[in-house]
């Protein structure tokens, strides 16, 4: 009789989990393609030519690497959870991390771009033959950017349009400088020459200030990374010296209150490090 029950429970587990499991796999589909689309769309800015499936991937993979890690080295469900989180937000954390780069390298390159055109328009050029120059000479990433730009401007979109396009998807106070300048010019008859030179002049000026800032800030930025680490770095090494510590604590309610405002804090206090450390220019 038991046997018999057992078989029948079985049976009915078999057949509910074969009546969810197209549900859920249609969701996960669905969730895929969406994650698709948008992971492409963050490759495309980034003239990526990679296919978006393998950053999705990694939405399957990492938290399961970083969950069986937190379970097998430091022998704890909570580190298990915190580390399926954390391998969730990595590739997206990878996406960001390419693009900061990119806009970076796009920053550096600015310059010399402008020094450059400056000596195409002086030469008898014109501002979209200096662009195509530009697109020709100069490396990766504003070789690719410009290049966007004139081919937005043979199928028909203005100069000026795809000038802020360019400053919309790349974000940049000397980018955005330059771009505002040139249609100021354009619309006033202004020598382009001229605006470009007193133009290099101050986003050279910039780039010395802000190297001088980064200098200067260098030790309070690096106390606020070590004070705000520490703490994390602490309950680790002590959970895994013994991972019993804080059972007092976990069984108790005040010590759990405790342990979640300690938890709000420590994440109040990195937030708040992290805007005092950052200085506008």
């Amino acid at each position: 009789m038991i046997l018999l029950l057992g078989i029948v429970i079985l049976c009915s587990i078999i057949l509910l989990s074969l009546s969810i499991l197209p549900f859920f796999m249609q969701k996960i589909q669905f969730w895929q393609q969406k994650q698709e689309v948008k992971v492409a769309k963050e490759m495309d800015k980034m003239f990526y030519d990679k296919s978006p499936k393998i950053i999705v991937t990694l939405y399957y993979i990492l938290p399961i690497i970083f969950g069986l890690s937190g379970i097998i080295f430091l022998h704890s469900p909570f580190f298990m959870i915190l580390g399926a989180l954390i391998g969730v937000t990595v590739p997206n954390l990878i996406l960001k991390m390419r693009f900061k780069r990119r806009i970076q390298k796009f920053d550096n390159q600015l310059l010399d771009a402008i020094n450059m055109l400056t000596s195409c328009l002086k030469g008898g050029l014109s501002l979209l033959q200096g662009i195509e120059v530009l697109v020709e000479e100069m490396p990766a990433p504003i070789s690719q950017e410009l290049g966007l730009v004139v081919r937005e401007n043979k199928m028909g979109i203005s100069l000026e349009e795809s000038l802020v396009r360019l400053n919309k998807r790349m974000n940049l106070e000397e980018l955005g400088l330059m771009v505002n300048a040139l249609l100021i010019a354009r619309e006033t008859g202004g020598e382009l020459t001229k605006v470009f030179s007193r133009l290099s002049v101050t986003i050279r000026d910039n780039h010395k200030l802000k190297e001088n800032i980064k200098t200067l800030t260098l030790q309070g930025r690096m106390q606020g990374i070590i004070m705000s680490f520490l703490p994390i770095v602490f309950v680790v090494w002590v959970l895994s010296v013994d991972k019993h510590h804080f059972d007092i604590m976990m069984n108790n309610d005040l010590g759990r209150m405790l342990l979640v405002g300690a938890v709000v804090l420590q994440i109040c206090g990195m937030l708040l490090i992290k805007m005092f450390s950052v200085i506008k220019i």
